[in-house]
Protein backbone atom coordinates (compact mmCIF):
# COMPACT_ATOMS: atom_id res chain seq x y z
CA UNK A 1 0.00 0.00 0.00
CA UNK A 2 1.50 3.33 -1.21
CA UNK A 3 1.57 6.12 1.67
CA UNK A 4 -0.68 8.30 0.30
CA UNK A 5 -3.48 5.51 0.44
CA UNK A 6 -2.41 4.70 3.95
CA UNK A 7 -4.54 6.84 7.27
CA UNK A 8 -2.37 9.56 8.58
CA UNK A 9 -0.65 8.33 11.27
CA UNK A 10 0.73 5.22 9.25
CA UNK A 11 2.03 7.55 6.81
CA UNK A 12 4.03 9.02 9.47
CA UNK A 13 5.19 5.88 10.75
CA UNK A 14 6.55 4.65 7.31
CA UNK A 15 8.57 8.14 6.67
CA UNK A 16 9.89 7.24 10.31
CA UNK A 17 10.36 3.75 9.63
CA UNK A 18 12.33 4.56 6.19
CA UNK A 19 14.72 7.10 7.73
CA UNK A 20 15.39 5.19 10.38
CA UNK A 21 16.84 2.45 8.01
CA UNK A 22 18.55 5.11 5.93
CA UNK A 23 20.27 6.49 8.80
CA UNK A 24 21.35 2.84 10.01
CA UNK A 25 22.89 1.90 6.85
CA UNK A 26 26.13 3.10 6.30
CA UNK A 27 27.22 5.00 3.11
CA UNK A 28 28.27 3.22 0.70
CA UNK A 29 31.66 5.38 0.81
CA UNK A 30 32.00 5.22 4.57
CA UNK A 31 34.03 2.17 5.82
CA UNK A 32 32.14 -0.38 7.94
CA UNK A 33 35.24 -1.64 10.73
CA UNK A 34 38.68 -0.14 11.74
CA UNK A 35 40.25 -2.66 9.15
CA UNK A 36 38.29 -0.73 6.22
CA UNK A 37 39.01 2.15 7.49
CA UNK A 38 43.04 1.52 7.59
CA UNK A 39 42.77 -0.08 4.25
CA UNK A 40 40.55 3.35 2.73
CA UNK A 41 43.73 5.47 4.63
CA UNK A 42 46.34 3.41 3.27
CA UNK A 43 45.10 3.54 -0.68
CA UNK A 44 44.10 7.16 -0.48
CA UNK A 45 47.99 7.89 1.33
CA UNK A 46 49.34 5.84 -1.75
CA UNK A 47 47.66 7.74 -4.21
CA UNK A 48 48.60 10.96 -2.43
CA UNK A 49 52.14 9.50 -2.98
CA UNK A 50 52.10 8.87 -6.47
CA UNK A 51 50.07 11.46 -7.48
CA UNK A 52 53.16 13.47 -6.04
CA UNK A 53 56.03 11.67 -7.03
CA UNK A 54 54.44 12.18 -10.75
CA UNK A 55 54.01 15.95 -10.62
CA UNK A 56 57.74 15.96 -8.67
CA UNK A 57 58.95 13.94 -11.84
CA UNK A 58 57.62 16.89 -14.16
CA UNK A 59 59.34 19.80 -12.32
CA UNK A 60 62.68 21.21 -13.64
CA UNK A 61 66.49 20.03 -12.17
CA UNK A 62 66.25 22.65 -9.61
CA UNK A 63 62.83 22.02 -8.07
CA UNK A 64 63.15 18.16 -7.96
CA UNK A 65 66.08 18.41 -5.93
CA UNK A 66 64.08 21.60 -3.33
CA UNK A 67 61.48 18.27 -2.88
CA UNK A 68 64.28 16.18 -2.57
CA UNK A 69 65.47 18.01 0.71
CA UNK A 70 61.87 18.20 1.85
CA UNK A 71 61.36 14.78 1.95
CA UNK A 72 64.40 14.08 3.50
CA UNK A 73 63.53 16.72 6.47
CA UNK A 74 59.63 17.41 6.36
CA UNK A 75 59.23 13.93 8.58
CA UNK A 76 56.09 11.97 9.25
CA UNK A 77 53.87 14.92 10.31
CA UNK A 78 54.51 17.85 7.63
CA UNK A 79 55.38 16.02 4.87
CA UNK A 80 51.86 14.54 3.67
CA UNK A 81 50.88 17.81 4.30
CA UNK A 82 52.99 19.15 2.12
CA UNK A 83 52.61 16.90 -0.49
CA UNK A 84 48.79 17.22 0.04
CA UNK A 85 49.44 21.13 -0.70
CA UNK A 86 51.32 20.73 -3.89
CA UNK A 87 49.17 18.18 -5.09
CA UNK A 88 46.41 20.59 -4.85
CA UNK A 89 48.33 23.63 -5.91
CA UNK A 90 48.27 25.27 -2.69
CA UNK A 91 51.19 27.56 -1.39
CA UNK A 92 52.72 27.13 1.82
CA UNK A 93 55.78 27.83 3.66
CA UNK A 94 57.97 25.66 1.88
CA UNK A 95 57.12 26.28 -1.64
CA UNK A 96 60.04 26.52 -4.12
CA UNK A 97 61.41 29.76 -4.49
CA UNK A 98 62.74 31.23 -7.69
CA UNK A 99 65.34 33.54 -6.96
CA UNK A 100 65.57 36.93 -8.70
CA UNK A 101 69.52 37.19 -9.03
CA UNK A 102 68.84 41.41 -8.51
CA UNK A 103 67.56 40.77 -5.09
CA UNK A 104 69.31 39.53 -1.49
CA UNK A 105 68.77 36.11 -0.55
CA UNK A 106 66.66 35.69 2.85
CA UNK A 107 66.87 32.81 5.12
CA UNK A 108 64.24 32.28 8.08
CA UNK A 109 65.12 29.35 10.45
CA UNK A 110 62.68 28.06 13.33
CA UNK A 111 60.18 26.01 14.48
CA UNK A 112 56.40 26.00 13.52
CA UNK A 113 55.53 29.46 14.68
CA UNK A 114 58.18 30.46 12.08
CA UNK A 115 56.94 28.50 9.70
CA UNK A 116 53.51 30.06 10.21
CA UNK A 117 54.46 33.72 9.17
CA UNK A 118 56.76 32.33 6.31
CA UNK A 119 54.26 33.29 3.58
CA UNK A 120 53.30 36.83 5.26
CA UNK A 121 56.87 37.60 5.16
CA UNK A 122 57.45 36.63 1.45
CA UNK A 123 54.53 38.79 0.29
CA UNK A 124 55.73 41.64 1.77
CA UNK A 125 58.90 41.43 0.88
CA UNK A 126 57.88 40.34 -2.70
CA UNK A 127 60.13 42.81 -5.27
CA UNK A 128 62.34 43.03 -2.67
CA UNK A 129 64.22 40.06 -1.47
CA UNK A 130 64.04 36.35 -2.43
CA UNK A 131 62.83 34.77 0.65
CA UNK A 132 63.27 31.42 1.65
CA UNK A 133 62.69 29.24 4.65
CA UNK A 134 65.10 25.76 6.43
CA UNK A 135 63.17 22.73 4.87
CA UNK A 136 61.75 21.50 7.92
CA UNK A 137 60.10 22.50 11.39
CA UNK A 138 63.79 23.49 13.17
CA UNK A 139 62.50 22.53 16.47
CA UNK A 140 65.47 23.24 19.37
CA UNK A 141 68.72 24.07 19.44
CA UNK A 142 69.60 20.30 19.54
CA UNK A 143 68.37 19.67 16.45
CA UNK A 144 70.12 23.01 14.97
CA UNK A 145 73.35 21.49 15.91
CA UNK A 146 72.84 18.24 13.94
CA UNK A 147 70.85 20.03 10.50
CA UNK A 148 72.61 23.39 10.75
CA UNK A 149 74.34 22.38 7.46
CA UNK A 150 71.99 21.34 5.90
CA UNK A 151 69.48 24.32 5.95
CA UNK A 152 72.33 26.21 4.94
CA UNK A 153 73.25 24.59 1.77
CA UNK A 154 75.93 26.15 -0.35
CA UNK A 155 73.74 29.42 -0.91
CA UNK A 156 75.25 32.84 -0.40
CA UNK A 157 72.79 33.92 1.98
CA UNK A 158 72.45 37.87 2.78
CA UNK A 159 70.52 37.58 5.90
CA UNK A 160 69.44 34.96 7.97
CA UNK A 161 66.56 35.35 10.61
CA UNK A 162 67.14 32.91 12.79
CA UNK A 163 65.04 31.51 16.18
CA UNK A 164 65.08 28.54 18.79
CA UNK A 165 62.96 28.71 21.98
CA UNK A 166 59.65 27.10 22.39
CA UNK A 167 61.13 23.59 21.83
CA UNK A 168 63.44 24.57 24.10
CA UNK A 169 61.80 25.85 27.24
CA UNK A 170 62.39 22.44 29.09
CA UNK A 171 66.16 22.49 28.33
CA UNK A 172 68.28 23.78 31.00
CA UNK A 173 69.22 27.27 30.65
CA UNK A 174 73.25 26.58 30.22
CA UNK A 175 72.64 24.00 27.48
CA UNK A 176 70.00 26.04 25.58
CA UNK A 177 72.95 29.18 25.55
CA UNK A 178 75.75 26.90 24.89
CA UNK A 179 74.11 24.84 21.71
CA UNK A 180 72.57 28.61 20.99
CA UNK A 181 75.81 30.34 21.39
CA UNK A 182 77.41 27.49 18.66
CA UNK A 183 74.42 28.05 16.07
CA UNK A 184 75.25 31.77 16.20
CA UNK A 185 79.24 30.68 15.73
CA UNK A 186 78.86 28.84 12.80
CA UNK A 187 76.43 31.54 11.16
CA UNK A 188 78.45 34.26 11.29
CA UNK A 189 80.53 31.96 9.44
CA UNK A 190 78.19 32.39 6.36
CA UNK A 191 78.85 36.10 6.81
CA UNK A 192 75.21 36.51 6.53
CA UNK A 193 73.49 39.87 8.12
CA UNK A 194 72.07 37.96 11.28
CA UNK A 195 69.19 38.56 13.11
CA UNK A 196 67.77 36.76 16.07
CA UNK A 197 63.99 36.40 16.76
CA UNK A 198 62.76 36.42 20.33
CA UNK A 199 60.44 33.58 21.54
CA UNK A 200 57.21 34.55 20.91
CA UNK A 201 55.07 34.04 23.91
CA UNK A 202 53.57 30.63 25.19
CA UNK A 203 49.79 29.62 27.72
CA UNK A 204 50.79 29.01 30.92
CA UNK A 205 49.85 25.04 31.34
CA UNK A 206 50.44 22.61 34.26
CA UNK A 207 49.07 19.68 32.87
CA UNK A 208 51.66 20.33 30.00
CA UNK A 209 54.69 21.26 32.91
CA UNK A 210 54.82 24.42 30.04
CA UNK A 211 54.98 28.58 31.57
CA UNK A 212 55.63 31.98 29.44
CA UNK A 213 57.76 32.56 32.69
CA UNK A 214 60.49 29.66 31.11
CA UNK A 215 60.40 31.54 27.51
CA UNK A 216 61.43 35.24 29.42
CA UNK A 217 64.01 33.51 30.60
CA UNK A 218 65.24 32.11 27.44
CA UNK A 219 64.60 35.21 25.98
CA UNK A 220 66.82 37.49 28.09
CA UNK A 221 69.68 34.31 27.78
CA UNK A 222 69.23 34.90 24.07
CA UNK A 223 69.98 38.92 24.25
CA UNK A 224 72.57 38.85 26.45
CA UNK A 225 74.07 36.17 23.89
CA UNK A 226 73.42 38.54 21.17
CA UNK A 227 74.66 41.56 22.45
CA UNK A 228 77.67 39.45 22.84
CA UNK A 229 78.41 38.67 19.42
CA UNK A 230 77.03 41.69 18.13
CA UNK A 231 73.85 40.13 16.59
CA UNK A 232 70.36 42.11 16.25
CA UNK A 233 67.29 41.53 18.04
CA UNK A 234 63.85 40.96 16.19
CA UNK A 235 61.79 41.18 20.18
CA UNK A 236 58.73 39.52 18.57
CA UNK A 237 57.84 38.56 22.03
CA UNK A 238 57.15 42.16 23.15
CA UNK A 239 55.72 42.88 19.33
CA UNK A 240 52.69 40.60 19.97
CA UNK A 241 52.38 40.16 23.52
CA UNK A 242 50.07 43.21 23.64
CA UNK A 243 47.85 41.53 21.39
CA UNK A 244 47.85 37.76 22.38
CA UNK A 245 43.85 37.83 23.32
CA UNK A 246 42.99 38.78 19.93
CA UNK A 247 46.08 36.88 17.29
CA UNK A 248 47.01 33.70 19.48
CA UNK A 249 44.46 30.28 19.67
CA UNK A 250 43.14 29.49 22.90
CA UNK A 251 45.65 27.82 24.95
CA UNK A 252 47.80 27.40 22.69
CA UNK A 253 51.37 28.07 21.11
CA UNK A 254 50.30 28.72 17.83
CA UNK A 255 48.72 31.93 16.12
CA UNK A 256 45.43 32.78 14.21
CA UNK A 257 45.92 33.76 10.82
CA UNK A 258 45.58 36.96 11.23
CA UNK A 259 48.21 36.75 14.16
CA UNK A 260 50.40 34.75 11.58
CA UNK A 261 49.81 37.86 8.84
CA UNK A 262 51.29 40.68 12.02
CA UNK A 263 54.08 38.49 12.73
CA UNK A 264 54.93 38.28 8.88
CA UNK A 265 54.78 41.90 8.55
CA UNK A 266 56.68 42.35 11.50
CA UNK A 267 59.77 40.22 10.53
CA UNK A 268 59.60 41.36 7.30
CA UNK A 269 59.99 44.85 8.27
CA UNK A 270 63.09 43.87 10.48
CA UNK A 271 64.58 42.43 7.17
CA UNK A 272 63.46 45.35 5.38
CA UNK A 273 65.40 47.64 7.76
CA UNK A 274 68.70 46.21 7.96
CA UNK A 275 68.60 45.63 4.28
CA UNK A 276 67.86 49.76 3.64
CA UNK A 277 70.76 50.38 6.10
CA UNK A 278 73.20 48.07 4.66
CA UNK A 279 73.43 45.80 7.88
CA UNK A 280 73.99 48.60 9.80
Amino acid sequence: MSPSKTPLYATALWICCSCFAQAQSPASNEPTNAKEAAAKKAAADQKLDQDYLDLVAKLPPSEQAWEGALQANLGSFYLPHHKRDKVSKRSNAWDYVADDPALPKILLIGDSVSRGYTLATRSELKGKANVHRAPENCGPTANGIKKIDVWLGDTKWDVIHFNFGIHDRATPIADYTARLEQLVERLKKTGAILIWASTTPIPDDAAKNQSNQSIIERNQAAVNLMEKHQVLTNDLYSAISPRLPELQNPNDVHFTAAGYDFLGKTVAQSIANILKSGGR
